[in-house]
């Protein structure tokens, strides 16, 4: 297989990436909880992820964070736990939308069971799912390689002038990825760990460095390779 022309480039970001946020936590590690992935995909919808750790701490505290347990419960109960996410009313009936889906394809572990492709086709059929959650739940819950695109990776990718910038379109940008990365082969498996450990990478260099506003460039190891930030810098 001919590796794709930007592969490089794209290796290198994650590179450097690691070299500068491998120290930090990250809240979907293998090790995750696959139930609570699914929840905090939802949850996270406009908003931030510090509303989300105080709805799942709620979630947790009242025993609610298991399919069986979050199916019982009253409307009106779930609302009140997931409350601190925003939107709460919204969200809750989103949730309950999920379970529905699980009860229709055997539960919560015969659905993340499908195959990638499979399961993302019918994540995107339940109400409440985009195409940015259903990628993050095969990711993150089935462990399956999927390509989580968002706007961070916009704007990273935007900034250093690599890949389709310019567009905003979800789907433009996770082929561009998907062919890069496929250009070089791995493992499902290791192809799995690179996709989650890259979109990581992008979300905390993100929040921490390459802010909308104002962003640390002069912390930023990508620096020299960036036109915005070297414009940015005068």
């Amino acid at each position: 297989m001919t590796a794709h022309p930007e592969l490089p480039d794209v290796l290198d970001v994650y590179h450097a990436l690691e070299r500068m946020h491998e120290w930090r936590g990250w809240h979907w590690w293998p090790d995750a909880d696959p139930f609570e992935v699914c929840v905090g995909c939802i949850l996270v919808q406009n908003t931030m992820w510090t509303n989300v750790e105080r709805a799942i701490e709620r979630l947790k505290a009242a025993d609610a964070l298991t399919p069986g347990a979050m199916a019982v419960l009253p409307p009106e109960a779930l609302e009140d736990l997931v409350r601190p996410s925003g939107q709460y009313r919204q969200k809750a009936k989103k949730l309950r939308a999920f379970l529905d889906l699980c009860s229709r394809h055997g539960g919560f572990e015969a659905l993340m069971a499908l195959e990638a492709s499979e399961l993302r086709t019918v994540l995107l059929g339940c109400w409440g799912i985009g195409p940015e959650s259903a990628d993050a739940m095969v990711l993150y819950a089935s462990r399956q390689p999927a390509v989580v695109i968002d706007a961070y990776t916009m704007r990273l990718f935007g900034r250093l002038d690599i890949g389709p910038v310019g567009s905003a379109e979800y789907r433009t940008w996770q082929a561009w990825k998907e062919e890069v990365l496929a250009s070089e082969p791995r493992s499902p498996g290791e192809d799995r760990d690179l996709k989650a450990r890259y979109h990581a990478l992008i979300v905390m260099h993100c929040k921490h460095l390459c802010l909308k506003n104002r962003p640390k460039c002069e912390e930023c190891e990508l620096l020299p390779r960036c036109p915005y930030g070297q414009e940015m810098q005068g």
